[in-house]
C-alpha cells in the first residue's frame, strides 16, 4: 500500500497533548505505524557528563501514531489524502481541495 504521510510533508496533530500544531515530518516507521514530527510529542532525555559532551536536559521529538496526524492542504487545514492517476503516474491528493500533493 501506497503511503499517505511521507518524509518532509507538513501535518497537523489531531489528537493528544499536542492537538492542533504543526509540524514536518522527519522520519516514518510504517511497520509501527508511527512518525516522528518536529516540535511535536517532546520528550526530555537526561544524559551524563562526559569528556567529550556536558551533560543536561536535552529535548527530543519523540514518535507519533500515524492515525493522529494529518497532512495539511494549501490552506492550511487538515485534509485527508487520496490516490489518482495523471497520466501514468500516480499521485497524492488533498480531499478538500483536489490539489496534487
Amino acid at each position: 500500500m501506497a503511503a499517505k504521510l511521507r518524509k518532509g510533508d507538513k501535518v497537523i496533530v489531531l489528537a493528544g497533548k499536542d492537538k492542533g500544531l504543526t509540524g514536518e515530518i522527519k522520519s516514518v516507521d510504517p511497520k509501527a505505524g508511527k512518525a516522528v514530527v518536529e516540535g511535536v510529542n517532546i520528550a526530555i532525555r537526561h544524559a551524563k557528563q562526559s569528556q567529550s559532551s556536558e551533560g543536561g536536559r536535552t529535548p527530543k521529538p519523540m514518535p507519533i501514531q500515524l492515525s493522529n496526524l494529518a497532512i495539511a492542504d494549501a490552506n492550511g487545514k487538515p485534509t485527508r489524502v487520496g490516490f489518482r492517476m495523471d497520466g501514468d503516474t500516480k499521485v497524492r491528493f488533498a480531499k478538500t481541495t483536489g490539489d496534487a500533493l
